[in-house]
């Protein structure tokens, strides 16, 4: 790719740290969240397999951060092999479409109980719910596969891990990825915001609706909103627009707007990565179980906080008493 075109920097100095940061958050978000959600499995409904599966998916990429920092903070020199590299690259689409589709497969349910609760009161059994999980591991597996098969290492040597492909094959990248946009998110973004959509409708329509119901509903609908809007719509956008400028500067055709585009696609991959760090938000919405323990050790940290103040007033107070 033409280096005047775009300068590479921007990626080894911002990245490492936001990726440290989710990987942190995001780990111990994930692993507290479904550890609550095992425990309380029998309360929460069969929407519970798809959030179980959020957080395996979530998981999954976590662990190939650190290698992806070590990989930035070298300056782009991939020292881990070929092979690790497509599983790498791999994780994380697996993460971000399987977030896309366990998230989709919640709005149906909640829209379901919420729509049409008689035509799916007893219905809707924990067998189904676990054959629909496997239905989307399959697809989005299936989705993912052709991605493995462009060049992520070029010529086997020690350098860049390719999120996509070398310059070689760029062209056909590009079309491979318009068609996954298409497929792995527009059409799971329409679903979802039909749901939401009638199912807001009917809840303020009907003048007996639970209240908490409701409040549950545009929490969820608020998380989903920002979900989409911060970490995905983003990333597909710039995704796109600089896999074109590549296409573009390898027929040595160089527009200012391409190191732009470069840097905006750098910040919208990290926002991609929050997706991991925001999707335990589900669990708390989910799970008021959960809602309680967090109360409880923000009420402990806030009495920690609270008595080490007086503590240091209190040694303040001796120390001038003892002057």
């Amino acid at each position: 790719m033409n280096k005047t075109c775009i300068s590479f920097k921007f990626e080894h100095t911002f990245l490492p740290p936001v990726y440290s940061l989710v990987f942190v958050i995001g780990l111990a978000g994930n692993i507290w969240g479904l550890k609550s959600l095992l425990r309380n499995w029998n309360k929460l409904g069969n929407v519970n397999v798809f959030v179980f599966n959020l957080g395996i998916t979530d998981i999954l990429y976590l662990l190939t951060l650190p290698f992806l920092v070590t990989y930035y903070v070298m300056g782009s020199k991939w020292i881990f092999g070929e092979t690790f590299c497509k599983v790498t690259r791999f994780c994380f689409n697996l993460n971000l479409y399987g977030s896309i589709g366990f998230l989709t497969c919640i709005s149906v349910y909640r829209y379901l109980a919420i729509v049409h609760p008689m035509k799916v009161k007893g219905r809707i059994r924990m067998t189904y719910s676990v054959v629909i999980a496997a239905m989307v591991w399959l697809l989005v597996s299936v989705q993912l596969l052709p991605d493995m098969f462009f060049t992520k290492r070029f010529r086997n040597t020690t350098g860049k891990c390719y999120d996509t492909t070398h310059k070689d094959y760029v062209e056909d990248y590009l079309k491979y990825s318009l068609g996954w946009t298409l497929t792995g998110f527009c059409i799971p973004l329409l679903i979802t915001l039909g749901c939401y959509g009638h199912m807001i409708f009917t809840l303020c329509r009907r003048d007996t609706t639970d209240k908490i119901l409701k409040e549950r509903c545009l929490k969820l609908l608020f998380i989903l909103v920002l979900l989409f809007s911060v970490c995905y719509i983003p990333f597909h956008v710039l995704k796109n627009l600089n896999l074109w400028s590549r296409v573009l500067s390898k027929q040595r055709i160089c527009h200012g707007w391409f190191d732009r585009v470069f840097i905006a696609h750098q910040i919208s991959r990290a926002l991609v990565s929050l997706n991991s760090a925001l999707n335990p938000l589900v669990y708390l919405h989910g799970n008021e179980g959960i809602n309680a323990q967090l109360r409880r050790l923000v009420q402990q940290a806030a009495q920690t906080i609270s008595s080490l103040l007086r503590w240091n007033r209190t040694a303040e107070s001796l120390r001038q008493t003892e002057d």
